[in-house]
């Protein structure tokens, strides 16, 4: 029985080793800077992936400055699509990516590169994750107003209303406070229900700010305020605190 395990735990061994070179070959495969795009899948075809970008490294939002949340993807011939499962990886097809799945969308090109060269450029790898990573998380939500533009990774946000964990988090607190934001943090811009992607340079003085923050949920005031937001909606529609 012990040999019979050995063996196992070596062929398990060799399946992961096999996964992860396949994966570094195709990341490595296309030369230049790495552009990831992650958010929500709508659909996909052999050929393409549409996604709602919820969030990205730097370079991949800033391409999208200006740009609608909805965006579709190329799938080449030399494209890796890894489908992740309570965390462990397995090369699939286009045909395992379904509609609401999170999914990383890995593009290597230029610096510089416009969302259109992008897009029109198979992508290295596509990770298919099923559930957004921090989703875990509970959920903080601020609404509130905002001076001006925002810089230097912080968001002075007067707040007026918000989800009930964060409202909670402000009993005896000042209503003026300061979050944190990254360079994977999104910021959307509603004009009506369509949503576009702008820099925090871009919010304008009493522009109706959502400030979203995933954190634990016996986090302080302090600790929610020092985690990055993964999104901020300006003129967002609806009543997003009602959130939870």
């Amino acid at each position: 029985m012990k040999h019979r395990s050995m063996i196992v735990l070596a062929l398990a061994m060799l399946a992961c080793a096999a996964v992860a070179s396949s994966a570094t070959g195709a990341s490595n495969a296309g030369k230049g800077k790495l552009f990831q795009f992650r958010g929500e899948l709508i659909a996909a075809s052999s050929t393409s992936v549409q996604l709602q970008v919820e969030g990205g490294n730097r370079p991949a939002l800033r391409a999208m400055l200006g740009q609608s949340q909805n965006q579709s993807f190329t799938i080449g011939p030399n494209t890796e699509i890894l489908i992740w499962r309570k965390g462990i990886p397995a090369v699939g097809s286009f045909s395992d990516l379904k509609p609401g799945d999170w999914v990383n969308v890995n593009v290597r090109d230029r610096a510089g590169s416009s969302l259109a060269d992008l897009e029109a450029k198979p992508a290295g790898i596509i990770g298919d994750r099923v559930h957004q990573p921090d989703a875990a998380l509970p959920l903080w939500l601020y609404v509130g107003t905002v001076a001006g533009p925002q810089s230097g990774g912080h968001i002075a946000l007067h707040v007026t209303a918000g989800n009930r964990r964060a409202l909670r988090s402000l009993l005896g607190q000042s209503a003026d406070q300061t979050f944190t934001y990254s360079d994977d943090t999104i910021f959307l811009l509603w004009q009506g229900k369509v949503p576009s992607v702008i820099a925090a340079s871009q919010l304008k003085a009493g522009d109706r700010i959502t400030v979203r923050i995933r954190a634990r949920a016996t986090s302080s005031l302090a600790e929610v305020e020092a985690s990055p937001a993964r999104h901020v909606g300006d003129h967002e529609p609806g009543n997003p605190a009602t959130q939870n």
